[in-house]
């Protein structure tokens, strides 16, 4: 699943917006981290009853939003039972009979468990052990958010359409079909559809049959899948067109809104390509006779991708791309979402976490997949080798705070379950996983990642299966303790850094601490860290530092830098002389390694570890013809000077007009158009440019948006598909009463599903209070979509959050309608993330304390911490920027 995140950029410039004793081992963890085919799975069923195959037929009516379903399950009974325990939601059951070879069919009671979403059948007498055919007639409802089976809408120039999908993960296979629905009861899939004869139907696997049922419905059967879990299910029903190619066996075909296929034309070629990259690198061939990829109108607040097995489910916004509007980021959504959904064809589908508590078996590697496929299949994407760097330092801003947790995590409920699709899982497994293959080299890894794909081909898994297979393609390198350590323990180790020269060689003495946000005075854990150095003649040199480690280096007094490449997962904090001998060197360094330098460096100096200055003065020294991500760094860091001086206008005013003068000689080098020989790093640079200049009040940049936007009114083609963001989200946020209603007037207009939802994003970006209580006003009506209106209340909490967080729980049962069921405990309390006031701390905890079960409060701990941390640090910060801004004259 391609969560929404924001962008690495931005992770990893809002850093910060167990005492060393011996890491752990499996065993001082409470999770099954070590399990192996010997070790029972997690469940929360009984386990005296096993599934091995459904049939399953279904009949969906979208006007009336239910469907009817038949299923079939072979069941084994695997102990003398009275009764069978399934997961079931929101179902009504008719008939229900449990059947044997030679044996009368038995008729038991049914119960249901809301609360615990199971169903239970109880028979008169114990089951004997051995093979049934469990038979339920049953119907269900059709939801409006991505969760289960449900219905969009979408705008279309011959009217209004709906179209009906499903979206199983983590546990809402059971919304569609009474079902073991846990990640270790696999089992085979046959299904049969009952639908209009105009629509199309999609599956995972090819269609068997069709039938005219001469009412002007289809049945269409589909053939039998491979054994996989209930998550992975998937059904499409609409008004769809589909583009196909075969290469080498494989039909790859994607499929969208009847008239909006060649607009996936991009994503087709890119699946294409990664599954022949991934066909290599895995060494097991992709073992289904066909791949689609469905894009699907609307948006979730949870995710923008599923990585259903032969059927990925994508966004629009993920998988479109209008050549009037789209720009290279966008094809870089595309193509990452597709390469992170194809990843998991193998890492999820095919071997499959036994529970959810290896859930970043398939999400941390899935995002590691994507950035490895994107840096070499597109590596003009990636001119400086920059990725690196955001991908080790992208989790560490929420790994730093007490309300982190281990990648390898322990999950008891179903809302757990969802919580855990977070930054850790995604961002930081990938971020472990990268360091951990520079450890024991691309060849070892890959080996190792091949016989684990091939020992648990169509099996459950857990984490330490991985890393045995590892073990045995690297031995001798502490790999098992060194994963362990990054795994099963949360934080982020912090390298201590000091030299001293003797007899003409560089003592360099490595520390290992723990690099804390909110925890100044924590004992830090201990992790063996691989660490890289990289000597003033280019050399670099690789260590283990267990604790601490000494090194000797040739020759003194040149600078060495700890981390060459920025593939380790820590901080590093230099003594200052060896800081101010690196700084001097600064230019000469990797790209990568400037940027990993003062990635740390800020990070440092906002939790008072470094000064200010340090990281300040780096971003004053870069010089005007610097690599273009070195200037997005240089932007972001000066560019957040601006939210700390907010309330107090006069030193905000000064501020704003010494930033500004320092950004602008650089986008006045850029200007405002592609030029010829633009790179996509240069691009998005400007556009960057852009908007920090548009929010420090740049009045140059306003008028020059405000102009553009005037012409796009009369031409819309007039404005470049890589201004369009920057220009009408400047627009939008400065906007007054009368280019709001330009802008609703745009969305009311709209018939593209996809633009439609920018234009309704928009209207919830503005400053001006007054509209943005127009936006939440509009978010309960129909009028947006049902899927747009708990977007435009995020939206607007970006810069009301006190505003959109007391408007969200005073209709608390409205907007519970318009929120994925699976995300309402992370939902409201992340309307309040962007608030620096304390109050917002109380009434999120008064929230989670009324609407929140105490097992489900991560997401609101986390962001209550986050508040009170930021505005601590703010007022530790002033004083030190304060003195350095004095000194530059400001």
């Amino acid at each position: 699943m391609r969560r929404l995140l924001v962008t690495a950029i931005a992770l990893a410039l809002g850093s910060v917006s167990l005492h060393a004793s011996a890491a752990p081992s499996c065993a001082d963890v409470p999770v099954p981290c070590g399990g192996g085919d010997a070790a029972q799975p997690t469940t929360q069923l009984p386990r005296d009853v096993r599934p091995t195959h459904y049939d399953v037929e279904v009949v969906p009516h979208a006007d009336r939003m239910t469907f009817d379903g038949k299923v079939r399950i072979n069941v084994d009974v695997l102990a003398p039972t009275r009764s069978i325990t399934l997961n079931a939601v929101d179902m009504t059951f008719g008939n229900v009979s449990l059947g044997r070879a030679q044996g009368k069919a038995l008729v038991p009671k049914s119960s249901v468990d809301a609360n615990a979403q199971t169903a239970t059948f109880t028979f008169d007498q114990p089951l004997p052990v051995g093979s049934y055919l469990l038979s339920i007639d049953y119907s269900g409802k059709i939801g409006t958010q991505a969760n289960g089976i449900f219905a969009l809408d979408y705008p279309t120039e011959s009217g209004k359409k709906r179209a009906i999908y499903t979206q199983f993960e983590n546990s809402d296979a059971r919304r569609f079909i009474p079902s073991w629905d846990e990640p270790s009861h696999k089992a085979t899939f046959r299904l049969a559809v009952t639908a209009p004869a105009a629509d199309t139907v999609v599956s995972n696997m090819p269609v068997a049959s069709t039938r005219a049922l001469g009412d002007g419905r289809t049945l269409t059967l589909f053939k039998p899948t491979p054994k996989m879990s209930t998550y992975l299910l998937f059904l499409g029903v609409g008004d769809f067109e589909r583009a196909a190619l075969t290469d080498d066996g494989v039909e790859i075909g994607v499929i969208a809104q009847k008239g909006k296929a060649e607009q996936a034309r991009f994503a087709l070629e890119a699946s294409r390509d990664v599954l022949r990259e991934y066909n290599a690198y895995f060494g097991v061939r992709y073992p289904l006779p066909k791949l689609d990829n469905i894009a699907a109108p609307g948006r979730s607040q949870f995710f923008s991708a599923m990585e259903n097995w032969g059927a990925i489910f994508t966004f629009e916004s993920s998988l479109l791309l209008d050549p009037a509007t789209s720009n290279v980021g966008d094809q870089q959504r595309v193509f990452t979402t597709a390469a992170h959904e194809i990843a998991h064809q193998w890492f999820g589908d095919l071997v499959t976490m036994r529970w959810w508590d290896d859930l970043w078996l398939n999400e941390g590697f899935a995002t590691w997949m994507e950035g490895r496929t994107s840096r070499k299949l597109h590596p003009e994407w990636d001119t400086s080798g920059v990725d690196a760097a955001f991908t080790s330092r992208g989790a560490m801003g929420g790994d730093a705070y007490a309300t982190t947790h281990p990648i390898v995590q322990h999950v008891a409920t179903v809302e757990q379950a969802s919580q855990a699709f977070d930054g850790i899982t995604y961002g930081k497994g990938s971020a472990v996983i990268s360091m951990l293959e520079d450890y024991v080299g691309e060849d070892a890894w890959r080996n190792g990642v091949r016989s684990y794909i091939a020992a648990h081909a169509y099996g459950n898994a857990v984490t330490d299966d991985l890393w045995a297979e590892v073990e045995k393609a690297a031995p001798g390198k502490q790999f098992v303790q060194v994963a362990h350590d990054f795994t099963l323990q949360p934080g982020v180790p912090l390298i201590r850094a000091s030299s001293t020269c003797v007899a003409g060689e560089t003592r360099l003495l490595l520390e290992q601490g723990e690099y804390t946000v909110d925890r100044p005075g924590k004992t830090p854990l201990r992790w063996r860290v691989p660490v890289k150095l990289r000597t003033v003649d280019g050399h670099v040199v690789p260590v283990l530092v267990d604790g601490k480690a000494e090194i000797g280096l040739p020759g003194c007094g040149g600078p060495v830098l700890v981390n060459a490449g920025q593939k380790g997962y820590f901080r590093t904090l230099y003594a200052p002389a060896q800081f101010k001998t690196l700084t001097a060197s600064f230019a000469s360094l990797p790209v990568v390694d400037q940027m990993g330098v003062m990635m740390d460096t800020s990070a440092l100096a906002a939790i008072g570890m470094q000064p200010e200055a340090d990281s300040l003065d780096l971003a004053m020294q870069v010089p005007l013809d610097a690599a273009p991500e070195l200037w997005q760094m240089v932007a972001g860091a000066l560019g957040g000077l601006d939210d700390l001086y907010k309330g107090d206008a006069k030193r905000q005013a000064a501020i704003r007009t010494f930033v500004t003068a320092r950004l602008a000689p650089k986008f006045a080098q850029l200007g405002w158009d592609i030029r010829a020989g633009d790179t996509s790093s240069t691009k998005q640079l400007r556009t960057s440019l852009i908007a920090v200049l548009g929010e420090l009040g740049d009045a140059r940049v306003l008028a020059e948006a405000r102009r553009r936007f005037d012409a796009f009114l009369q031409d819309p083609a007039s404005l470049s598909p890589d201004l369009r963001r920057s220009v009408l989200g400047m627009v939008a946020r400065n906007a007054d009463a009368a280019t709001w209603d330009r802008l609703h007037m745009l969305a009311r207009a709209e018939k593209s599903s996809m633009l439609r939802d920018q234009y309704y994003g928009l209207l919830a970006m503005a400053k001006d209070k007054a509209l943005a209580q127009r936006a939440l006003d509009m978010a309960l009506t129909d009028e947006p979509g049902a899927t747009n209106g708990a977007s435009m209340i995020s939206g607007v909490s970006r810069e009301h959050p006190e505003l959109a967080f007391d408007f969200a729980v005073a209709h608390r049962e409205k907007v519970n309608t318009l929120v994925d069921s699976t995300s309402l405990a992370r939902y409201y309390p992340g309307l309040g993330s962007a608030s620096t006031e304390l109050a917002m701390v109380d009434r999120i905890n008064a929230f989670a304390e009324k609407y929140i079960t105490p097992t489900s409060r991560r997401d609101a701990a986390r962001v209550v911490n986050g508040i009170q941390t930021r505005v601590k640090l703010r007022q530790q910060r002033l004083p030190q920027i304060d003195a350095w801004l004095k000194s530059r004259g400001v």
